[in-house]
């Protein structure tokens, strides 16, 4: 099925995303998992209050960065949005205005996550997000989420001395990837799939890696 076609399915009410149903799926090497790599732009911080203005989105497979995956979209806040949150995205409420629902944002998230393992820069501000929205369309997050920014302190990137989360830009630099389009969610989700694979690529040099030990660096190491 085209991706197009999966983007535009709707998902059945009631099942997590996304959906790993066998713990044995957590112990296959990396590279022959699927990733999603996702960011978003809100309206601010506020876990629990702000929403979501636009995700971006893109899939990692055999340990490569798939460009024609890549999913991007706005969504039509029901409140304001902080002058601060613009100043960072410079995406005017009045470019939202006409913008999708949160539901249709929920449902494109769903159908690229399904199977495939979450990966974000700071990854607990994208899972509250993620799962508030989730929730829009009677579905649950659920699975294994990978955080690049715990990655980068496992690899010794970042300092554990470091208050706060890496700059996701000055960590690309750092791996020597590209910068793509700051603060926008596309490109930041492009900036962290190429900083996922050249972190993940300097852990295995270690050890082998697989899902469950990249999710648990990511728990363990996440600073929230």
């Amino acid at each position: 099925m085209s991706l197009l076609r999966r983007l535009t399915r709707r998902p059945e009410p009631g099942r997590a995303v996304p959906g790993w149903g066998k713990s044995g799926q957590l112990d296959r090497p990396w590279r022959e998992a699927e990733f999603a790599v996702i960011d978003l732009e809100t309206t601010g911080l506020d876990l629990r209050r702000d929403e979501i203005v636009s995700y971006g989105g893109v899939l990692v497979q055999a340990g490569r960065v798939i460009a024609g995956s890549a999913v991007y979209g706005l969504v039509k806040p029901r409140g304001p949005v902080s002058r601060a949150a613009v100043e960072v995205h410079a995406l005017r409420p009045e470019e939202l205005d006409d913008a999708p629902d949160l539901a249709a944002c929920a449902t494109a998230l769903a159908e690229l996550m399904s199977g495939r393992v979450l990966v974000a820069h700071a990854a607990w501000v994208e899972r509250a997000f993620i799962g508030r929205a989730l929730g829009e369309i009677g579905l649950r997050l659920a699975g294994p989420v990978v955080d690049t920014a715990a990655l980068a302190r496992e690899a010794m990137v970042v300092s554990d001395r470091l208050e706060g989360e890496p700059a996701l830009e000055a960590l690309a630099v750092t791996v020597g990837m590209p910068v793509h389009t700051p603060h926008h969610a596309l490109g930041d989700a492009l900036t962290t799939a190429t900083v996922f694979l050249a972190l993940t690529s300097r852990l295995e040099r270690r050890e082998p890696q697989t899902v469950r030990t990249l999710a648990a660096v990511s728990s363990r190491r996440s600073r929230h």
